[in-house]
């Protein structure tokens, strides 16, 4: 059994809670601020997939819960899959949205830097996106 270094990315969203984690948890949603599936999230039979920056991906999002969990995990085109913790939490009257990078067997650290600043910008992006949407 092996563990890998993780690096913990949080932002707080000036929404509440019960508003963030339905948007998380809608895989469509994700194109919106996620920028490695900007490029086109597709729904088929099969499952999920995307475009991603490695070629193309299989994702597995979570079931939509109550708990504000909206992990997913992306099957890369060699089989290698990345489980990508996801959380939504309360933070006053507001979230706290939550994501948890691992360092993946192989990953140098310039390349773990580089994922940690793309997710702080993808966090960014939705603190952005909800913040500035109709209530």
């Amino acid at each position: 059994m092996s563990t890998y270094e993780s690096h913990t990315i949080s932002i707080a969203i000036d929404r509440p809670w019960l508003e963030v984690s339905p948007f998380l948890a809608r895989p469509e949603n994700f194109p919106l601020w996620a920028s490695g599936l900007a490029s086109g999230l597709e729904k088929s039979a099969e499952g999920w997939f995307a475009d991603g920056p490695s070629g193309r991906v299989r994702i597995l999002f979570s079931p939509s819960n109550e708990f504000g969990v909206a992990d997913h995990t992306v099957i890369l085109a060699d089989g290698t899959e990345v489980y990508i913790p996801l959380r939504v939490i309360r933070n006053g009257s507001g979230s706290e949205v939550i994501f948890t990078l691992f360092r993946i067997e192989g990953m140098d650290e310039e390349r773990f830097l580089e994922d940690a600043g793309w997710v702080k910008r993808d966090l960014q992006q939705l603190k952005a996106l909800l913040e500035n949407a109709p209530s």
